[in-house]
């Protein structure tokens, strides 16, 4: 039986998925960090509790979220964020522009990495920097 929960996959079989699938995995990372970290912060009743998740894993939000933590990255995972970034998505959400789409994406295609390599320890430090003063 496979551990979803704790997958780490061989460095060749990582670097076959392109960046979007690292996005697909990396979104899913980057909202159950912010789910987490909104019911560890008071925000439990479910109106408040789903807004203010919208508000923090939208595009803009993950694009401005991005900055913070670029100038922490290291040279491998500057190249995956910019593998991210320039990969070829085909539809853009009206509430973003493509800049914007594109950080997004670029940040949630490091998250994913980050996991199938079982750096969690790093995900959650780029995490907090990014919620600082959030």
């Amino acid at each position: 039986m496979t551990d979803y929960f704790s997958l780490q996959l061989k460095e060749d079989e990582i670097r076959c998925i392109s960046s979007i699938g690292l996005a697909h995995l990396g979104d899913a990372v980057y909202e159950l960090l912010v789910r987490s970290y909104l019911c560890a912060h008071g925000k439990a009743t479910g109106k408040g509790l789903h807004r203010a998740t919208i508000e923090l894993v939208c595009a803009p939000a993950q694009a401005r979220m991005s900055e913070k933590i670029q100038p922490l990255l290291t040279e491998e995972e500057q190249g995956v964020f910019r593998r991210g970034r320039n990969a070829n998505v085909h539809s853009i959400p009206h509430h973003a522009s493509r800049a914007e789409y594109q950080q997004a994406t670029a940040l949630e295609s490091l998250f994913g990495w980050l996991y199938l390599h079982g750096r969690r320890d790093r995900i959650t430090q780029l995490f907090d920097k990014m919620m600082e003063e959030e």
